[in-house]
């Protein structure tokens, strides 16, 4: 059945296939893209062939994708139309998609966000909740994974999700109690919920309590490499488990990948891709060392 639960347990699997938790963002930046793809005139093109030779180079080393949708926006209906080609090719290579677009409208705009994403072919998308449950409820129904924003990576976040209520605690833990009663009626065969939540890697050491708040809950931990987050300091928000993919974790790398070296070394511009998330693969499987099952 295509459900969000269902959702839950297809990204566990994905994981535990690549044996580690990390996740390569699919970011394109034409300015940045490999010298070797100048040939083709249409950036759209350039972005399409950029991001299906990093999808051909990180599969098997990875279980899992995430698409900025923005990045292909830019492009029009051309880039839409590419990054539905790239969807495709993920999912036909195995690994579970995540569509960042960060949707947060309610009722009827966001049935029809949710619709446009299960188009695309998304397993998941992110979402704002800031509009309440009613902005997150239409993609659920559609079947979709959601991780809704909780602590993201970026400097200033604090101005509003680390404000403090006045009934206790910070905006971003309450959004994580949303979150958690939101999922109860999504979780999986493998104990993760369909409702997930974003939590930067920057935010390392508010990991532990946010977990407690959110047992169940996959975290989407963007922010490792080039924002300064490090692999290591996400142990405090995994789960304990027996396999990567009961970790509750989804680590995100997205520049530090893409754009990996200077091409000094010899090496193709794919080949530098699927290195750099070899060793990042590398260090979430040694996150997996650090929980075991109760």
């Amino acid at each position: 059945m295509n459900t969000a639960a269902a959702h839950a347990d297809l990204l566990a699997d994905s994981i535990d296939r690549a044996g580690s938790p990390v996740c390569v963002g699919l970011d394109p930046v034409v300015g940045r893209l490999p010298e070797a793809l100048a040939g083709y005139d249409d950036e759209a093109e350039r972005v399409e062939h950029f991001c299906t030779g990093v999808v051909e180079a990180v599969a098997g080393v990875v279980g899992v994708v995430k698409p900025q949708s923005a990045c292909f926006e830019r492009f029009g209906s051309a880039g839409v139309a590419v990054l539905e080609r790239v969807i495709a090719r993920a999912r036909e290579a195995g690994l579970f998609v995540i569509l960042d677009v960060k949707r947060g409208d309610i009722g009827s705009t966001a049935a029809h966000y949710a619709a446009a994403a299960t188009g695309l072919g998304a397993h998941a998308v992110t979402v704002n909740a800031y509009m309440g449950a009613s902005s997150i409820e239409p993609f659920l129904d559609a079947g979709l994974m959601v991780f809704v924003l909780v602590r993201t990576s970026n400097p200033d976040s604090g101005v509003i999700q680390g404000e403090a209520l006045a009934r206790g605690g910070t905006l971003a833990e309450h959004t994580a109690r949303l979150v958690h009663e939101l999922g109860r009626a999504h979780v999986g065969e493998r104990g993760l919920s369909g409702v997930g939540a974003v939590v930067g890697a920057t935010r390392a050491d508010e990991g532990a309590a946010l977990r407690e708040l959110m047992p169940d809950t996959p975290f989407l931990v963007p922010g490792v490499g080039t924002q300064g987050g490090r692999t290591e300091d996400l142990a405090p928000m995994a789960r304990p488990a027996t396999s990567a993919g009961g970790l509750g974790l989804v680590v995100n790398a997205s520049r530090s990948v893409l754009f990996a070296g200077d091409g000094t070394d010899g090496r193709d511009w794919n080949e530098r891709v699927r290195a750099r998330a070899k060793a990042l693969a590398d260090e979430g499987r040694a996150l997996h060392g650090t929980r075991s099952a109760v």
